[in-house]
């Protein structure tokens, strides 16, 4: 075997050689980073399948919460029914500090009176079990998820219920005084408002029980991030159409006026926003890190394409690509050598 055939084997498989560097360089990068498998292994470490439950087996489920839920209630308005009546004087004072001077309270039915003090009872015993009702309404949230995810649910069910009732209170301490006000400002000498206790009850509880629920917007958006059902960049691009559904719901939840439906529309729109933070915190594997990873990955890129000695003159892969062509063009031009050196020595052995 003549020298120009070693050198020209020797580069063949140096060019093996380099594309096998260059295979395993692109499968590297393919591999998740040590942080994504940080996280993935956070997000799923402990998941174990359990055996799916029937259609039956569901609704027995949700039968045994329910009356759960009942018994609660039950007992919650037994505590409060003793309070009857200085809860009654706490609901109707945002309206009673807004009357005329001639306006009272007034009931147009014999046993008005007795089951708006049930009613006021039997809503207040709702608030004050309120946790409980939350944590048996997560639990049957709850065969439906994976561990890792089942370990939110008791912060989420007390978090539901400091919601629920902050929301409430929000609605009788800001919204009742503002639209009392409002509603008592068209009285004049020639009309004087007489409200009745069931159109005024009717009235507060109906805010009261919106408010609350309005409140646990965060929660929810919390809860589908976690499962991965939305993002922060999804939320920003509908919010638009966010804040036109916080408008229709306001106006379906509250009486038909604008005063009280600004005041429901405008917590909403915060309450958007503030869910759109907590999805970016606390999103599937943190939107936080993923926005990091991205701009850390274009900075290594923008930076690669910067530096000559990394990328080379013809970009990322010039630099793997260019001495595997320059020993292919020295192996072709070795070869007509080759082929030289051969004729000569035939034409030797002819002289000779």
């Amino acid at each position: 075997m003549s020298g120009a055939e070693k050198d020209s084997r020797e580069a063949g498989q140096e060019d093996l050689e380099g594309n096998e560097d260059l295979e395993q360089s692109d499968a590297s990068s393919d591999e998740p980073s040590d942080s994504e498998k940080d996280v993935d292994s956070d997000d799923f470490e402990d998941d174990e399948e359990e055996p799916a439950q029937t259609f039956l087996q569901h609704m027995e489920e949700l039968r045994r919460r329910f009356v759960r839920i009942f018994i609660a209630c039950g007992v919650g308005f037994l505590a409060c029914y003793s309070f009857a009546k200085p809860l009654f004087g706490l609901l109707m004072a945002p309206l009673v500090a807004t009357l005329p001077p001639d306006s009272t309270l007034i009931f147009t039915s014999l046993p008005e009176g007795f089951v708006t003090y049930l009613k006021v009872s039997f809503v207040a015993g709702f608030f004050v079990v309120s946790p409980y009702i939350f944590a048996q309404i997560w639990g049957f949230i709850a065969p439906g998820l994976y561990v890792h995810e089942r370990k939110w649910m008791i912060p989420l069910a007390f978090l539901s219920a400091c919601f629920f009732v902050g929301g409430a209170l929000f609605g009788y301490y800001v919204v009742f005084p503002f639209g009392c006000e409002f509603f008592m400002g068209f009285a004049d000498e020639f009309i004087r408002p007489m409200p009745t206790l069931r159109e005024y009850l009717s009235f507060s509880l109906k805010l009261l029980f919106a408010f609350g629920v309005i409140f646990e917007m965060p929660l929810f958006i919390f809860f589908l991030a976690r499962l991965g059902i939305v993002t922060h960049t999804w939320l920003r691009a509908k919010r638009k159409y966010a804040i036109l559904v916080c408008f229709i719901c306001s106006a379906v939840l509250t009486p038909p006026d604008v005063i009280t439906q600004t005041l429901m529309a405008g917590p909403l729109v915060i309450l958007y926003e503030i869910g759109i933070w907590i999805s970016y915190f606390f999103g599937k594997r943190g939107g936080r890190i993923e926005e990091k990873a991205k701009a850390k990955a274009a900075a290594e890129a923008e930076k690669g394409d910067d530096d000559p000695d990394d990328s080379g003159p013809d970009g990322g892969g010039g630099a793997a690509e260019k001495p595997a062509e320059e020993k292919a063009d020295t192996a072709k031009k070795e070869k007509p050598d080759a082929k030289k050196n051969k004729s000569d020595y035939d034409e030797d052995m002819i002289e000779m």
